[in-house]
């Protein structure tokens, strides 16, 4: 049985975090709200949950996926070094629109796919996002939709293309960026950008005092 619920009524936003709390503990499948796109999550540590996104999104091994996070001392944990152009970003656009690559603390124990080593992190800018993170750690998100298809920038567009393969739908309006967070790659020797979302280039560029040529190069 799926659920959904209206985080804009207080009831129900209580209600439907405590249940999503619930179903990501038994390694059951949600959809959230963000800043960004509607996103389908699990707990990171539960590897059967993450291989049951991918399956639910059509997706394979070789499209890892990203993680959310609640706070930005979360990342601490979960990166074997936090490079200081991180440090930047993160001060600067965190939470928010900007997604960063960095390499993953090497005692971690999850398996979000083919990932080698790296993991895709973001604190997303939305309340609902931030409690449900806050209450069950890090989780395993991806876009909610069906491989190949448009991202869901409303729960009911998500749960047109996942239906009841996700235990519970937290809806809360439509996504305000409505468009995929911009990516920053911080695992070589530069920066370097593999996708621009509302978080520009010349945005991150100014923050890292660099030449907004060579994050695209």
């Amino acid at each position: 049985m799926t659920d959904m619920f209206d985080c804009s009524d207080p009831d129900q936003r209580d209600r439907g975090i405590a249940t999503a709390v619930s179903s990501l503990k038994d390694g059951r499948l949600v959809v959230l709200p963000t800043d960004t796109v509607y996103g389908i999550g699990a707990d990171a540590f539960d590897s059967a949950a993450v291989g049951a996104l991918l399956a639910a999104k059509g997706r394979g091994r070789d499209m890892p996926v990203p993680v959310l996070v609640g706070s930005w001392h979360t990342i601490e944990g979960l990166v074997f070094h936090v490079p200081d152009a991180a440090r930047e970003l993160i001060r600067a656009f965190w939470p928010g629109a900007l997604s960063l690559v960095v390499r993953q603390a090497p005692s971690l124990q999850w398996d979000l796919g083919d990932a080698h080593g790296t993991v895709m992190l973001r604190m997303p800018l939305h309340p609902v996002a931030i409690e449900l993170l806050r209450a069950v750690g890090p989780m395993a998100v991806s876009s909610a939709n069906k491989s190949g298809q448009p991202a869901a920038v409303t729960a009911q567009q998500a749960r047109d293309q996942l239906g009841d393969l996700v235990d519970v739908y937290l809806d809360a309006g439509p996504s305000e960026q409505q468009a995929a967070s911009t990516i920053v790659d911080l695992t070589g020797p530069a920066p370097r950008v593999l996708r621009e979302g509302p978080v520009t280039v010349a945005a991150i560029a100014e923050v890292l005092g660099i030449d907004p040529e060579t994050l695209t190069g």
